[in-house]
């Protein structure tokens, strides 16, 4: 009778959000002030980029697809998140955990993806620029962005069937939202569990390639940029901003997959919130924020439209 029990929940509680009661309408108020913050910013990146014409190249398509990615993502924990501020009752069901679950994962592995990308984009541009528009052509491009996409959605749809068929013994997820592998951690000791390690053991395989691919990049770009001025300049230009957003996403990632999987009981929940919700509000902000005001040519269109728009108002 209570195997039957278990293996009937429909709800999840989210016990992270008990310890911020107190402070409910502060932190919503605050929340709703970043999620419109990150609309904002990447809508209008994605609007510059998507109406200019002469933006339509590789690196500022790529850049349009970060944006969207930042959009999905978030969109996937900060309604819910807001609501759960506004409720007495911080609970999910079980198919929307599912769903938050597979919308962190393939966001985060998406911004990674899409990050790999645009590493080879800079390294075809300034190592091998007479190659440049013969590897980087309008097809070999769109499939990139898909292949950025599909992949992750792909592996986590797997990860997500293996988990719905797991057979839980709590409801109690001790976070602000749902990550499968919090809940893989409540199946019963009877699950077997392999073949989602399995997954997750390729997945991080294929990922560590994709780091491999840009730190590769990375050191042609360097050994290139070293001798030549105008190569010097067009890698603070665009490489720079692309490193900064690679190591402020690879950082937070990292940590919090470091935390989940490694880190200790005894931390304070409202440090285990902190640590959780890091790389949902930097990596989203950072992104549009580093690229629309460190190229040129993007900051120029924006404030092209800005004035416009002034105009017409």
């Amino acid at each position: 009778m209570m195997m039957d029990n278990i293996s009937l929940i429909t709800v999840f509680s989210l016990s992270g959000l008990n310890e911020i009661t107190n402070y409910a309408v502060v932190i919503f108020f605050s929340t709703l002030l970043c999620y419109c913050l990150i609309l904002t910013i990447n809508c209008a990146l994605i609007l510059t980029i998507v109406l200019d014409k002469s933006l339509h190249e590789p690196m500022y398509i790529l850049l349009c697809c970060l944006c969207i990615n930042g959009i999905y993502g978030t969109t996937g924990f900060y309604p819910k998140f807001l609501l759960d501020l506004l409720s007495s009752s911080h609970v999910i069901s079980y198919n929307g955990c599912l769903v938050q679950a597979f919308v962190m994962f393939s966001f985060a592995c998406s911004d990674l993806s899409i990050l790999s990308v645009m590493s080879y984009d800079r390294y075809l541009a300034i190592c091998r620029p007479l190659h440049y528009h013969r590897y980087m052509n309008k097809l070999r491009l769109s499939l990139l962005v898909c292949f950025s996409w599909l992949i992750p959605f792909s592996f986590h749809a797997v990860l997500i069937t293996l988990t719905s068929r797991l057979t839980l013994c709590s409801a109690q997820i001790q976070r602000l939202y749902c990550v499968n592998w919090v809940i893989v951690l409540l199946a019963c000791p009877s699950n077997n569990t392999t073949p989602s390690s399995i997954v997750v053991y390729i997945t991080v395989v294929v990922y560590v390639f994709h780091g491999l691919l840009i730190v590769w990049s990375y050191i042609y770009l360097v050994r290139t940029c070293r001798g030549s001025i105008e190569n010097r300049k067009k890698f603070m230009q665009t490489c720079v901003p692309h490193l900064t957003c690679m190591l402020t996403f690879m950082s937070t990632v990292v940590f919090d997959i470091m935390y989940m999987h490694f880190g200790s009981k005894n931390i304070a929940q409202s440090l285990k919130n902190l640590i959780s919700m890091v790389f949902m509000i930097i990596s989203p902000i950072m992104n549009p924020l580093i690229y629309g005001f460190k190229l040129t040519k993007v900051r120029n269109k924006i404030l092209f439209y800005l004035h416009a728009y002034r105009k017409l108002s």
